[in-house]
């Protein structure tokens, strides 16, 4: 896709508990001289409006907003429902979303890979070269996402639901990105093997 042409909002997820952290935010942690979010912040720099959802992040660029699911803590998709909210209604909003995970210090490349790929259908999804699927690395239509909010609303499911449930219904492609791009740390040990380490001051 002309990446001249192409304008999208990111939403990204920085609310779990963190428990195989021992409760640490991952976002808080620190790759190369950043934080996570800080690195995640400088992935989505493209996006025309971004939100954080999650615990306060602190002090943020100006115009990137936060939000927060509620009940905090309600999975993903309640998470995804609540940015996409904060970001207003999807007909004065550009066609796209990148949802993003703020636990992938390396992301960058897997969101040029996915621009560059998009072309019909509900959107672009990273896949790892081993064939691990990444669907808060990728990039889905706003009306699409939509859509899918209000479906898993209408059943009761959003609170507590999965990302899988909220884009079951997506025609979505699976883009194979650079090796290592969507490596993410969900343990200590992914943390050490990513140089990932530490909370900022």
């Amino acid at each position: 896709m002309d990446s001249v042409a192409f304008e999208y909002d990111a939403v990204i997820l920085a609310g779990g508990r963190s428990s195989r952290l021992g409760g640490v935010p991952k976002q808080a942690l620190i790759y190369d001289g950043a934080s996570l979010l800080q690195r995640s912040l400088e992935a989505v720099a493209g996006a025309r409006s971004v939100v954080v959802v999650g615990p306060d992040p602190g002090p943020l660029p100006a115009g990137v907003i936060t939000c927060r699911e509620d009940p905090p803590f309600s999975g993903p998709a309640s998470a995804i429902g609540a940015g996409l909210a904060a970001l207003g209604p999807a007909g004065l909003r550009p066609p796209f979303t990148l949802l993003l995970a703020c636990d992938m210090p390396r992301v960058g490349p897997a969101i040029d890979a996915l621009r560059r790929a998009l072309g019909q259908g509900d959107g672009v999804m990273a896949v790892s070269a081993d064939g691990h699927r990444q669907p808060l690395a990728g990039f889905y239509s706003t009306p699409a996402l939509q859509r899918s909010v209000q479906n898993l609303i209408s059943r009761g499911a959003l609170m507590n639901g999965s990302v899988s449930a909220l884009l079951a219904r997506l025609d979505v492609q699976l883009v194979t990105v650079p090796a290592g791009s969507t490596d993410d740390v969900d343990t200590w040990d992914d943390a050490a093997a990513l140089g990932v380490a530490g909370q900022e001051p």
